[in-house]
C-alpha cells in the first residue's frame, strides 16, 4: 500500500500491515524479545509498531551490524543521537555521540546487496525500548540493554485505535498535501487502519529531530496523533520555521 503519490522516495512506510503482522505475530510478550539489541543511531529517522523502514546500508560498521543481525534474531535496534552534538557527530565512525533514551526495535523483513556493496533492508518495527544502558562490546557498532516494559502495549496490533481523531488526522494530512501540492490515493486511505496511518505519517512527517522523537515517545497511539496533528498545523502557518513541502 503506496498512499502518497509524491515525496516519499527514500522512506516507505505506508507499506506493511498486510505483510508483515504474520512474522511479527511471533512477539506476543515483551519476553519474546532479546535483552540486548544492536543500535543504528539515525537522526530525524523514526521506526514504529507495524510500519517498514527501508534503509540503505553502506559503512563497514553498520554492514557488519545487518550481517550479525541475519545470523540471529535478525533484531536492530533505531535510534537518534541526543541532542544537535551528537547529531554532528553521527557520521564518524570512531565517535559515539550520547543516544536519545527511547528507540523501536526492528526486524529485519527484507534484505537485498547491490553492485556497489551496499546492503539494502527493510525494518519492521515491532516495539519502542528504552535504553537501560549501553554495553561494552567489540563489535564495530554499538549494543544497548534494551527496556522494552513502558512500552509492552506496542506488541498488541491496533492498540488504542478507538481514541484516535481519524477525522482530524485526515484534515491536517489534507490541509498538507493542499499546501504542497501533492496528492494522494483517498480509497488507500480509507481502507488503511488508524495505526497505519498515524505511525506512517509519523515517520515520513519532515519534523525535526526533537519533533521526531517526541512522536517517537508519545505514550499511546492518540498522542502521536494529536501531537502530528499540532505539529502539521504549526508547519502550515509558519511557525516552525521550516519548509514543508517535502515528506522524508
Amino acid at each position: 500500500m503506496n498512499l502518497l503519490s509524491a515525496g516519499a522516495e527514500n522512506c516507505q512506510p505506508l507499506c506493511f500491515r498486510e505483510t508483515v503482522v504474520a512474522f511479527l505475530s511471533q512477539y506476543r510478550t515483551i519476553l519474546d524479545l532479546p535483552n540486548t539489541i544492536p543500535v543504528f543511531p539515525l537522526a530525524g529517522v523514526l521506526l514504529l509498531p507495524r510500519a517498514q523502514l527501508p534503509l540503505n546500508v553502506f559503512e563497514p560498521r553498520y554492514l557488519a551490524m545487518v550481517d550479525q543481525a541475519l545470523a540471529g534474531d535478525r533484531l536492530i535496534g533505531v535510534i537518534q543521537p541526543d541532542g544537535e552534538a551528537a547529531i554532528a557527530l553521527e557520521g564518524v565512525a570512531s565517535a559515539r555521540p550520547s543516544l536519545a533514551r527511547v528507540g523501536c526495535a526492528g526486524r529485519i523483513s527484507a534484505y537485498a546487496e547491490t553492485d556497489d556493496g551496499r546492503i539494502a533492508i527493510t525494518l519492521a518495527g515491532l516495539c519502542r525500548f528504552a535504553v537501560a544502558r549501553e554495553i561494552g562490546v567489540s563489535t564495530p557498532f554499538r549494543q544497548v540493554v534494551a527496556d522494552y516494559a513502558p512500552f509492552a502495549g506496542d506488541l498488541a496490533v491496533g492498540n488504542g485505535e478507538d481514541e484516535v481523531d481519524r477525522e482530524a488526522l485526515l484534515a491536517a494530512l489534507r490541509a498538507y498535501l493542499k499546501a504542497n501540492n501533492l496528492t494522494a490515493d483517498w480509497k488507500e486511505i480509507g481502507a488503511a487502519s488508524i495505526e497505519q496511518l498515524v505511525n506512517s505519517l509519523a515517520m515520513l512527517s519532515p519534523y525535526g529531530p526533537a519533533d521526531k522523537q517526541a512522536l517517537l515517545e508519545a505514550p499511546a497511539l492518540a498522542g502521536r496523533a494529536a501531537l502530528l496533528v499540532a505539529l502539521t498545523e504549526r508547519a502550515l502557518s509558519g511557525e516552525l520555521g521550516m519548509p514543508t513541502s517535502r515528506l522524508q
